[in-house]
């Protein structure tokens, strides 16, 4: 089914061309909006004023003769010109009512699906191999996972792909350090952060002791050759590595449908250097091959060192080419901080140039930032992504206590987990991806705000208005009785419920989870006012179960919507 924005959007390119025929209006944005001030209607066009130069007309007179070409009735009430030439447009009441009963009916809650048929592959959380994941590895990994949800919901198939970091120089320096410094009860107690303490030493001691920067050297050579016991060490590192990394992306229910290191690519790399060579994409510098990108007004990029050893660029190349030879995407998308901008401007470039035919996306964000004093750790340390899901619980179950003091403990822990990781994850999405993250728990956790417990506690909240109706009125169904929109505080719900479908479309254009956080944050706040100020229960019957088929989709839309973003809704907190 159509959104109303394209509904709208589609009536209001109809009258401009009917207005003026023979005149090229088709790169202008003659598009809908949701109006800013419900004191101009419901839906704004500024496509008048985008007009004028094209029309060579003053953009009120083009919006006049627009306006005069939309069709009365239907779905609009009415279409007004404000001002030097907007053009607001009113939904009709009983044509809103009934998309929202389409809506409701509807599978997909009204979601288009303009990805059917296209494979997407989506490449984010990437933690590297014998390295505890750290709260900076949060951004990454919620922001790739609810991308893939979005994407997902419009109908693309999206594969989730863990590019690990599971090669390079630190091997063997770790291998090193594991033969000579391993504690065999610390590994057993916990294998990654031990594998990070043997790492730290023999990485200090490969500053202090040329000898012992060799002996790395070699061991990292021999894994390279295929070495059976640097092999089987390797393996060990990564295996370990996996549970660890795996227990924590269950706690943040997060899955990937493929797992692919850097190491998956080892084979393909000298193919792809002899194939930048044969383009003359590359050429020899102090005895490494570089590609030089000034056409893109890029710096030089190290396609293989001067010790024979590849770089980041030649690997990610080579991915690409794995890629879409496996799974002809329509799409690769790259979910990293905004630090590794450069590397990704100069990799697409390359990929471009030696012949990569899907197009490559860089979603880059701002890091997340935590106040002194957040979480007890010694100064300077990375904070364990553990430690901060362990708090979050921590916390929102003395909310959850406080809220509910008679659940059961089973019941209560059960709530703070889905408080609790909702709370992290929520206050990451709800912000612009490429702003910094300031993370605290007042605004994280508050029961008033702009956070997940908010949202949660709406959805609770309605989900004990349809059990109490359910008690009170056995067999009435109240998804049979019409929605009538009686009230302003049931129309600006009815409005906002009718605009998430364009919600869920905009994340994914914008490549912004945060509009979608911002949707839903809109329609619990409309839903508080509809809630607070019109009796549901106590209402004549029929008027009663509008009000409760309401209640119910945005429910729907609450629980379908944190569901994109990565969010459990208990129906009790």
């Amino acid at each position: 089914m159509q959104t109303i924005r394209e509904i709208l959007s589609a009536r209001i390119r109809g009258a401009f061309a009917a207005a003026f025929p023979g005149a090229d209006l088709a790169a202008l944005p003659l598009d809908a909006a949701p109006a800013g001030d419900e004191a101009f209607g419901d839906y704004q066009c500024n496509g008048a004023m985008a007009a004028a130069k094209a029309l060579r007309l003053p953009p009120h007179a083009i919006a006049e003769k627009a306006v005069a070409q939309l069709p009365a009735g239907g779905l609009l009430a009415k279409a007004e010109i404000a001002g030097p030439g907007f053009i607001n447009l009113t939904l009709a009441d009983d044509a809103l009512a009934r998309h929202l009963e389409a809506l409701q009916a509807d599978a997909l809650l009204g979601v288009p699906q303009p990805g059917a048929g296209q494979t997407l592959i989506l490449d984010y959380s990437s933690p590297n191999v014998a390295k505890p994941m750290h709260v900076a590895h949060i951004r990454s990994t919620v922001i790739g996972d609810a991308l893939k949800h979005i994407h997902r919901a419009l109908g693309y198939t999206v594969l989730g792909d863990n590019h690990l970091g599971d090669w390079g120089t630190q091997f063997g320096i770790l291998i090193l350090g594991y033969r000579n410094f391993l504690d065999p009860a610390a590994l057993e107690a916990s294998p990654v952060d031990e594998l990070q303490r043997v790492y730290v030493l023999s990485h200090q001691k490969c500053e202090e002791d040329p000898a012992w920067k060799d002996q790395a050297r070699a061991e990292l050579v021999k894994l390279q050759a295929g070495d059976p016991e640097n092999r089987a060490l390797w393996q060990k590192f990564i295996d370990l590595s996996m549970i660890e990394f795996n227990r924590i992306y269950g706690r943040l229910g997060v899955a990937f449908e493929l797992v692919r290191g850097e190491s998956f690519y080892n084979d393909a790399l000298p193919g792809v250097v002899e194939k930048l060579q044969s383009l003359g994409l590359v050429r020899e510098s102090e005895g490494a091959l570089v590609a030089f990108l000034e056409d893109e007004k890029l710096p030089p990029c190290i396609v293989r060192k001067s010790d024979g050893g590849y770089n980041y660029a030649t690997t990610d190349v080579a991915t690409v080419f794995s890629r879409e030879n496996e799974f002809h995407p329509d799409g690769i998308i790259y979910v990293t901080d905004e630090r590794q901008q450069l590397h990704f401007r100069q990799f697409f470039a390359l990929a471009k140039k030696a012949g990569a035919q899907t197009p490559l996306r860089h979603i880059w964000f701002g890091l997340m930032r935590l106040p002194e004093g957040l979480l007890s750790t010694r100064k300077g340390t990375a904070i364990k992504l553990d430690l901060l899901l362990d708090e979050a619980e921590k916390r929102a179950l003395e909310l959850v206590r406080q809220a509910s003091p008679d659940m059961p403990a089973d019941q209560q822990q059960a709530v703070a987990r889905a408080v609790g990781i909702g709370a992290v994850k929520y206050a990451d999405l709800s912000q612009n991806p490429q702003s910094a993250v300031t993370f605290t728990w007042e605004k994280a956790l508050a029961m008033d705000g702009n956070s997940a417990p908010y949202l949660q506690y709406a959805y609770a909240r309605i989900a004990s208005v349809i059990d109490k109706h359910r008690e009170r009125f056995p067999g009435v169904d109240y998804r049979h009785e019409p929605i009538v929109l009686d009230s302003l505080h049931a129309r600006r719900l009815a409005l906002r419920l009718a605009r998430y479908p364009d919600a869920v479309r905009d994340a994914a254009e914008q490549e912004k989870p945060s509009l979608l956080a911002d949707a839903l944050y809109d329609l619990s706040q409309a839903y508080s006012s509809f809630y607070q100020n019109v009796p549901f229960l106590k209402a004549e019957a029929g008027l009663r179960e509008s009000r409760v088929r309401l209640c119910d989709l945005a429910a729907k839309i609450l629980r379908h919507g944190l569901g994109l973003l990565g969010i459990d809704t208990p129906d009790r907190i």
